[in-house]
């Protein structure tokens, strides 16, 4: 019953690993002499890796108290948010960019000034790169994840990446997340083409929410609870969503056709003052950086 209902409620998934964490004297080792981007050389970097070589596995919160590695902290950041701007959020990454990415998130990771990540991300949030599809973030796609289990996974791989080429013609904007201390609230604007050839573009934001349970260090735990459709250019459109409030109660759905809501697992492995990394049940990687 749970494949049929992943299959009615969407479609899915690739999955792109995330890594084996690196401790801080790594990370200062590399920042020794020079930036990242120009220490790294590309023949030390695979040009095809396999999730399970770079998967981190039991990672735990690593938490850096030496006051000295604020430099470094400042330094990878730029160095990353260099790399997603570059590489549009990581979408067209080459293999060792990809890769450079990597090192930077698992350095920042090692480098983490914050005890309980997880309970100091209340905000206003906006994804500037991502080691998979940037839609995965919405905790509707994280729902259809964990639903699948582990048992389906290939199945939500497949149905992601189906989704990705279904809406291919379309363009992911902003996507931005506000989190408060029991709820998610998931952003991501949207342009879709209205027939290929045709330049009409049907524009909006998707918006979803979901419950959040904080379980420090570093986990949450998130159900989704509904999602809508705002700020359409269609005309007339817009003012009768907004009118008439429609909202799919997708945890409704769940727990009237199985009887229970799944819940996805978030972790949180680095959050400070600007910068925020959360990691998916599958290791994927989504770096927010605060609003």
């Amino acid at each position: 019953r749970s494949a049929i209902l992943f299959m009615a409620l969407g479609s899915a998934s690739v999955s792109v690993s995330a890594f084996a964490p690196i401790n801080a004297a790594s990370a200062r080792s590399l920042l020794s002499t020079t930036t990242l981007h120009q220490s790294m050389s590309t023949d030390d970097i695979p040009s095809d890796y396999q999730a399970d070589d770079l998967s981190s596995g039991d990672q735990a919160v690593v938490v850096d108290e030496d006051e000295d590695d604020e430099r470094i902290r400042e330094e990878l950041k730029k160095e990353l948010l260099l790399m997603a701007s570059t590489t549009d959020r990581g979408e067209f990454a080459r293999d060792e960019e990809k890769q450079l990415i990597v090192e930077l998130v698992t350095e920042l990771e090692a480098l983490n000034p914050t005890p309980e990540p997880a309970t100091d991300c209340r905000g206003e949030w906006d994804l500037c790169i991502s080691s998979t599809q940037l839609f995965r973030s919405s905790p509707f796609f994280q729902s259809l994840r964990a639903l699948a289990g582990e048992e389906n996974k290939a199945m939500a791989e497949n149905g992601f990446d189906l989704h990705e080429k279904a809406t291919s013609t379309g363009q992911i904007g902003r996507v931005r997340q506000t989190i408060t201390n029991d709820e998610l609230i998931s952003e991501v604007d949207l342009s879709v083409g209205v027939l290929p050839g045709i330049p009409v573009r049907v524009k909006g934001t998707v918006v979803t929410t979901a419950s959040l349970k904080v379980l420090p260090p570093e986990e949450w735990d998130i159900r989704v609870k509904g999602t809508s459709v705002k700020g359409s250019n269609v005309p007339f459109l817009d003012q009768m969503l907004d009118d008439m409030d429609l909202e799919l109660p997708v945890g409704g759905v769940y727990e009237q056709l199985l009887g229970k809501n799944p819940t996805s697992v978030l972790r949180t492995f680095y959050v400070d003052e600007s910068i925020r990394i959360t990691r998916d049940c599958d290791d994927n990687f989504y770096v927010f950086t605060r609003m």
